[in-house]
């Protein structure tokens, strides 16, 4: 009975001194609660940086598959900014303020139709809206400001059999209906563009002077675009309204078998000798070249993760242990006091770990919180993404589909903490209080009666 009522009184004295102290106990509780979101953020966003990289390897490795008879030809490109205000000083890179595209002409299609083991070739027109966007870019050096198109249009052949059997129009229409087989002065948009505009499916929206009617409205983030705003319509309306009549940007070839695609590319790149030919094993070099830099990407946000827990444990103990310590000197008199009346060692010890242990157990269910609802945050902040420098071969990624592995490997890491990392976490946090109230406290069951009675 004794036991319990002393077990009790230093339950109650506990809870006594931390409410004297709420300075002092506030700044321990938010050390230790945002050390426990670390600790649960952290580990959740290795887990989603593993996720996105298994996902990267398998839509890639699917992606390459469909396209062992895909050669992709294009003309060279000039990307065109427009930059004001003064560059900073020291010299930057120039963003070729002359703006323009190189097309090929659509005499070459038929010719390139008339190569033996050619199957089928899809035309594609690209070009830039009218509307521009400006942002503006900081360097070391200084900043200034660009001036970018606010989206891109790419003209399709709708031909029933290129849409069903190759995949050249984007698939995820959330509003609407696609395009179809002989539409003209119609068009599909992102939906990061229509919500640009405001815009929905029925409303007419201006390009080079002539309306075009919405028929559908797609999901580019689930096409691997996130932040490309994108048009899809007729490739014959796009040349129209361009004054680009007979040109195209790029061309798919399909060879009807994977033994004509060498014998196919290098043909072409001997009669044409302006035009860049991109064939199967092209990709797969590029492919393997991302898997590489997100494999790095990968062990550098594990080496990383590594470190910033251990300078949080480390950092953590620290403040613990010099507060506590803090504290048993202030209350050197308190200590004496509680001596000369009997209280033995272990009872000293076990009143200022109780006290340790308390500020833990508050700071775990604060951490709790924080590390459900500040998971993903935390972990973007302090986490590297899996991010590759290296984009797909062409303006639609890996074959017609649009899909840019570059764009989905840049997103930011999406963690969410698991009710095992926030048990480990709330776990790791009472211990870091006992662990950091340990020191200071043995050094309080150690202080003579006479000599605490004495401090002033």
């Amino acid at each position: 009975m004794y036991e319990e009522m002393n077990h009790l009184g230093a339950l109650t004295r506990a809870i006594k001194n931390v409410s004297r102290r709420k300075i002092r106990a506030l700044l321990i509780i938010i050390a230790l609660s945002f050390s426990m979101a670390i600790m649960v953020s952290i580990p959740a966003g290795i887990t989603a940086n593993q996720e996105n990289y298994t996902s990267l390897v398998s839509n890639m490795q699917e992606e390459t598959n469909k396209t062992t008879t895909l050669i992709e030809v294009s003309a060279s490109q000039r990307q065109g900014f427009s930059v004001s205000g003064t560059p900073p000083s020291g010299g930057m890179p120039s963003f070729g303020q002359e703006q323009g595209n190189v097309f090929i002409n659509e005499t070459v299609v038929d010719e390139i139709c008339s190569i033996e083991g050619v199957k089928d070739v899809v035309p594609f027109l690209s070009e830039s809206s009218e509307d521009t966007t400006e942002e503006t870019m900081s360097t070391p050096r200084g900043s200034f400001t660009i001036s970018r198109p606010v989206y891109t249009i790419t003209g399709v052949c709708l031909n029933s059999t290129f849409i069903d059997e190759y995949s050249i129009l984007p698939t995820d229409i959330t509003d609407g209906y696609n395009l179809e087989e002989g539409d003209s002065g119609v068009l599909i948009m992102s939906l990061n563009l229509s919500e640009y505009y405001s815009v929905s499916v029925g409303d007419k929206i201006e390009i080079y002077g002539e309306d075009f009617t919405i028929v559908g409205i797609y999901d580019s983030t689930e096409q691997g675009m996130t932040g490309t705003r994108t048009v899809y319509m007729n490739i014959t309306d796009l040349q129209r309204i361009t004054d680009n009549t007979g040109n195209v940007s790029r061309l798919d070839l399909y060879a009807e078998d994977t033994s004509h695609v060498d014998s196919i590319a290098e043909v072409i790149q001997t009669a044409y000798s302006d035009l860049y030919v991109t064939t199967y094993s092209d990709r797969m070099a590029t492919y393997e070249t991302m898997l590489e830099n997100a494999e790095s990407s990968v062990s550098q946000t594990q080496s990383v993760a590594f470190e910033e827990i251990l300078i949080a444990i480390v950092a953590t103990s620290v403040i613990v242990l010099f507060t506590m310590l803090y504290t048993v000197r202030e209350r050197t008199k308190e200590i004496g006091i509680l001596k000369a009346i009997g209280f033995s060692n272990w009872n000293v010890m076990s009143q200022f770990m109780l006290e340790g242990m308390l500020l833990s157990v508050m700071a775990g269910l604060v951490g709790t919180v924080i590390g459900i609802v500040g998971a993903p945050v935390i972990s973007s902040l302090l986490l590297p993404s899996v991010s590759s420098s290296v984009f797909s071969t062409s303006s639609q990624g890996f074959g017609s589909q649009p899909v840019n592995f570059g764009t989905a490997l840049s997103q930011s890491v999406t963690a969410a903490a698991t009710p095992q990392t926030l048990l480990l976490g709330f776990g790791a946090v009472v211990l870091l209080g006992a662990f950091g109230s340990l020191y200071p406290a043995w050094r309080a069951s150690r202080t003579s009666p006479m000599e605490a009675l004495r401090y002033e």
